[in-house]
């Protein structure tokens, strides 16, 4: 009799193919194929990536169903899984703190870990057992909400390249210490954080991610950082700190990132980079940097106008700039320090390699003229700068691009775009 159905090829894979099939499956049905036959029963067992997503259970309405049979499944897939997971991801937005968690993480540090994602949904903060940090293979650790607290016999994460906290309840001295404890950090991302105090060390470190309320960082030993993106939110206390440093935050925070490639700057950043910055002497040069982003500046405060300056003037090779004004300036705007602009403290040095600049929240108010008079001036191979004007006072905006029209250009093929939103 013929086999009209033909030899079985994909049953005869090598582990490491049908493996790479597998894993491009949700994990819900890389487990099915178990029905398929005698031969696939247990295939999936051997996969090294666990990743279970809001779709790994059926649907329900009912919150407390979905939760228990996502516990019972994570559990039943451990429990019959069979050689090292490398990669075990939980992103479950009906998933809660629930006891199991501790028995998954005992299981995975005796299982050659090396990549561990939780983020669970919305509701009590669950506390990671000690467990984790017996995990020596870790390369990259993301947590969301919930609790750390590294045992004093902690040595370290000696493998880890990518770190994530994401609202997780640590301290100040053991988020430090975990930092410093990663020799092989590139990748750092801290997010909600409140009233935080940071220095941060980590010589390998080549991306760093922070939001939240920070009353200082300094970064101190950070070499080879070469992208930044930092958002800082102000509260009362931390704005009381602000006033009464005398430490030259620029210094801190970007005197020792030579090779530094793209700056993002959101909320209160130049604010924070201007405390101090007119008793220090700045010597420093980002010949790699070439984007910066910065925004919410204040335009009435001439330490912000410098902090910027100071940057695109000490980035030689700066292509693209971004900035976005702070809407918080009042109507009615007498600047009194105009010959800020004529002063000697401005380099007069030429913006060579700038090609894209992007101007939004512009409210047409001198300082603000002044500075795109400053820019196009000396961007002799400027392409395009676009403008998009703040919506509040339109007999400003009209002044402003009567100002604009005026401005003398060091490039012939620079294109000023005026943009009404």
């Amino acid at each position: 009799m013929v086999d009209v159905m033909g030899p079985d090829l994909i049953s005869d894979l090598p582990q490491s193919i049908i493996e790479s099939i597998l894993v491009q499956l949700p994990i819900r049905d890389a487990v099915r194929t178990s029905i398929l036959s005698s031969k696939w029963r247990y295939k999936w067992a051997l996969i090294t990536q666990l990743v279970f997503d809001d779709k790994c259970v059926p649907f329900s309405n009912d919150r407390e169903v979905v939760e228990m049979s996502v516990v019972k499944f994570i559990t039943r897939v451990l429990f019959l899984h069979q050689g090292p997971i490398h990669k075990f991801q939980i992103t479950n937005s009906k998933l809660q703190s629930c006891p199991e968690i501790d028995q998954w993480i005992l299981f995975l540090s005796r299982n050659d870990i090396k990549e561990l994602v939780m983020e669970l949904g919305e509701g009590e903060f669950f506390r990671i057992p000690s467990s984790l940090f017996n995990c020596r293979k870790l390369t990259r650790l993301e947590l969301s909400r919930c609790e750390l607290d590294p045992p004093h016999s902690f040595k370290g994460f000696v493998c880890l390249r990518s770190l994530n906290l994401h609202q997780v309840l640590i301290s100040p001295d053991a988020v430090e210490s975990l930092i410093s404890r990663c020799p092989l950090l590139e990748s750092l991302s801290l997010s909600y954080f409140d009233n935080l105090a940071l220095t941060i060390s980590a010589p390998n470190l080549k991306y760093l991610y922070l939001e939240g309320e920070f009353k200082d960082i300094c970064l101190e030993d950070t070499p080879l950082l070469v992208e930044i993106s930092i958002a800082m939110y102000m509260t009362d206390d931390i704005a009381e700190h602000f006033e009464q440093s005398s430490n030259c935050n620029f210094l801190k925070f970007l005197g020792g990132v030579p090779n530094l490639e793209k700056l993002v700057g959101l909320i209160y950043f130049t604010k924070y980079l201007s405390i101090g910055i007119d008793s220090v002497h700045l010597p420093i040069m980002y010949h790699n940097l070439e984007t910066i982003e910065l925004y919410q500046v204040n335009f009435e405060d001439t330490k912000e106008i410098f902090v910027i300056l100071r940057m695109i003037t000490s980035s030689p090779n700066l292509k693209e700039l971004q900035i976005s004004g702070s809407s918080n300036i009042p109507v009615a705007v007498d600047a009194p320090d105009l010959d800020f602009w004529e002063k000697g403290c401005l380099l007069d040095s030429a913006l060579n390699k700038l090609k894209t600049m992007k101007l939004s929240e512009m409210g047409g108010w001198p300082h603000e003229i002044e500075f795109i008079k400053y820019l196009l001036c000396r961007s002799p191979v400027l392409e395009t700068l676009s403008i998009i004007p703040c919506v509040f006072d339109m007999e400003n905006n009209l002044k402003m691009l009567i100002e604009l029209v005026k401005c003398r250009r060091a490039s012939s093929r620079a294109e000023v775009i005026f943009i009404h939103e």
